[in-house]
């Protein structure tokens, strides 16, 4: 795989954007005049590659860190210990209740053991749950934040919170919630189960379809978000016929950092707005449902936004939405949130939670639109055909 070159300055420096070598990409764009832009680069470390992970203490001692929390879910406790031990007297304890969509009681149990333990960092290894308690740690103590993902979800190069309270999950985007360093080695992805890698590897692609047609896209973004793409799904099929092919699992790796990226440089949409009602109101699983609402989302506004989802479609077949299902269904992906354990009834809930407040889309967010859209998800059929290619 051809790596990106990635930013070697300790502590936070202004990230290099990467360098995308699929020069099909590139050449996809339109030759029209260039549009003014914005972009700001993410201030972060990103140290990559395989057995990086034992490079933990060194970058510690960089950023001047003394002491770690070590923060995990249940699931991932014996790994959290076994990193402790590694840390000696710089792990100040470990935290392992780490809960799905960040619920705010657990972060106030976690900043409690925070402050008794003496630490003045945090070390989150896991998926986006861990990630997300590492999070709204920092956010809330300003302490130094080093996060070793597992899984592809992406959500460690974002600054972007969401927490789930009472039953509503919101979300929260500022500096101070972005991690200072990333480790991503490889290894340590590859005895994820095939199920966990797939389901988390359409979370990322699903940050990049919104990023193609976000509001404040620009050139970088889209580069990142469609090589992001191109990459995961390379990579995914990969995982799914050769489970611990390390360089599939690399490529994911390099995919899923591209797809975060591109989730904190701009805004999301109807995507996003839906997964975070369906998992806060109703307690889905988070990569699940997104991988489930992805083919669906994406046909939904891919009739006003054909040119800024020209690339992905081409990738997908032809047509991005029964692309993508396709897709998921060769790979034995979630399809119905019927499965997740979602009652049919909550459809007309969720579409009402989903339209109540007015946000941005490329196309126009409408009651039956999403009805539609959320009855299909619900049973796992494909988009429709006739409304994608209007």
């Amino acid at each position: 795989m051809n790596s990106p070159h990635m930013n070697n300055r300790p502590g936070r420096g202004a990230a290099s954007a990467p360098i995308l070598p699929n020069s099909s990409i590139i050449s996809s764009r339109d030759t029209k005049a260039m549009s003014a832009f914005t972009y700001t680069s993410a201030p972060h470390r990103i140290v990559f590659g395989s057995g990086t992970l034992n490079s933990l203490t060194k970058e510690l001692r960089g950023a001047g860190c003394k002491r770690s929390l070590v923060l995990s879910t249940p699931f991932q406790k014996n790994d959290a210990e076994e990193l402790a031990a590694v840390l000696g007297s710089a792990c100040a304890g470990v935290f392992a209740n780490a809960a799905m969509h960040t619920p705010v009681e657990v972060t106030e149990q976690a900043i409690q053991v925070f402050s008794n333990s003496g630490a003045d960092s945090i070390v989150a290894y896991g998926g986006g749950s861990t990630v997300g308690l590492g999070k709204a740690l920092a956010f809330r103590t300003g302490c130094t934040q080093i996060v070793i993902p597992t899984t592809y979800a992406g959500s460690e190069v974002t600054p972007i919170l969401g927490q789930t309270e009472n039953g509503k999950k919101t979300t929260t985007r500022d500096p101070k919630i972005l991690p200072d360093i990333v480790i991503y080695d490889p290894k340590l992805s590859a005895t994820l189960p095939v199920k966990m890698s797939i389901a988390s590897g359409l979370n990322a692609m699903a940050h990049a379809v919104e990023a193609l047609y976000a509001k404040d896209r620009n050139p970088i973004s889209s580069l990142m978000a469609n090589e992001g793409l191109r990459s995961l799904k390379s990579a995914l099929k990969s995982i799914y016929e050769t489970p611990d092919n390390e360089k599939a699992r690399s490529e994911a790796l390099y995919g899923a950092w591209l797809c975060g990226s591109v989730l904190g440089a701009v805004g999301m949409s109807l995507h996003h707005k839906l997964c975070h009602t369906l998992g806060g109101s109703f307690d889905l699983p988070h990569a699940e449902t997104h991988a489930i609402l992805l083919p669906h989302t994406a046909a939904y506004n891919q009739i006003e936004a054909k040119d800024e989802l020209k690339y992905a479609t081409k990738l997908f077949g032809g047509n991005l939405g029964s692309g993508l299902h396709s897709f998921a269904q060769s790979i034995e992906a979630p399809l119905a949130l019927a499965d997740l354990g979602m009652p049919k009834r909550a459809i007309d809930t969720a579409a009402k939670l989903a339209t109540e407040n007015p946000y941005w889309n490329p196309r126009q967010v409408d009651l039956a639109g999403i009805h539609d859209l959320l009855t299909r998800a619900w049973e796992g059929i494909p988009p429709e055909q006739s409304k994608v290619q209007k």
